[in-house]
């Protein structure tokens, strides 16, 4: 008699179940043990699960559950959890209510006392991060960007204090938009852009974000991206400058208006740029340098 992945009880149980980002092989040997052994799966799209069911000969009774039913779905689906249905809960790729539909349903279910398993695996986020080259000892995630530009800006300034990496997903048409208001916001600091990976065109660029935004410019990027930025790069800020000390930033301001014919503004932004901080922290060390 072959075991059924989940343990049977009077109730239901839900499990949590990461998917390839990818690389089908990625899958864990739990994972497929859940899918085989539940009662339903609930994925964000049907379809694209039905491509993960085959390739692995498993067949199963679906149910959609995406964002924008997932208010009414989790409701359903608790009740099938009352009934003692064993419940797979999938996303396309990747981890479940990490920037993909879950949280709604895994906060019902804590509520009314059903047990919720993580069933890990694969994730776009720590993938990236483990390669970046980035020091990762501490990192935000932010999730997406608000995609309109000033909310974008808005959240990219709330980040601007956080000293560790940050590690944001980005639609393709708006990883350019994000990677220039990164640029002026934050500074010019070191990122990766990682694309499709565990894929056949996995990519991963990295350079500071003034580098990026050129690159960018001249390549045409499709999958979703995974972007990384790096605190602020010390060796960055003082490159090109004679001795241990910075140049004073007025005088660098100085240079940039006489040299292209830059209003202070501009020239501002331009110094601001090559030191690796922001419009703002320039601004203020322009102040403290004229009331000195």
């Amino acid at each position: 008699m072959t075991q059924r992945g989940p343990n049977r009880d009077r109730t239901g149980q839900l499990f949590v179940v990461a998917t390839p980002i990818g690389n089908l092989e990625d899958i864990t040997l739990r994972a497929l043990r859940v899918l085989k052994g539940c009662d339903l799966i609930a994925c964000e799209d049907t379809r694209q699960t039905a491509k993960l069911l085959n390739h692995f000969g498993i067949e199963k009774r679906m149910l959609s559950y995406h964002e924008h039913n997932e208010m009414t779905r989790a409701a359903e689906l608790a009740i099938e959890l009352e009934r003692g249905t064993h419940i797979a809960l999938v996303s396309d790729a990747g981890m479940p209510g990490i920037s993909d539909p879950g949280h709604r349903l895994i906060n019902l279910c804590i509520r009314h006392g059903f047990t919720v398993t993580p069933i890990p695996g694969a994730n776009a986020m720590v993938a990236a991060l483990a390669v970046c080259g980035l020091p990762i000892e501490h990192f935000t995630f932010a999730g997406f960007l608000p995609p309109r530009p000033t909310e974008r800006r808005k959240a990219l300034r709330q980040l601007a204090a956080e000293t560790g990496t940050l590690a944001l997903y980005e639609a393709p048409h708006r990883l350019l938009d994000t990677l220039e208001d990164s640029l002026e916001i934050l500074g010019n600091r070191p990122a990766v852009i990682a694309r499709e990976m565990t894929k056949v065109h996995e990519e991963f660029l990295r350079g500071h974000l003034d580098e990026l935004v050129a690159a960018i410019q001249k390549k045409e990027i499709r999958g979703e991206v995974t972007l990384l930025i790096g605190p602020v790069d010390e060796t960055k800020r003082i490159e090109g400058q004679p001795g241990e000390a910075a140049q004073p930033l007025a005088k660098r301001v100085e240079e940039i208006m006489a040299e292209k014919g830059l209003d202070q503004k501009a020239a501002l932004k331009q110094a601001a740029r090559e030191r690796g901080i922001t419009r703002r922290e320039a601004y203020k060390e322009l102040l403290i340098t004229r009331e000195d």
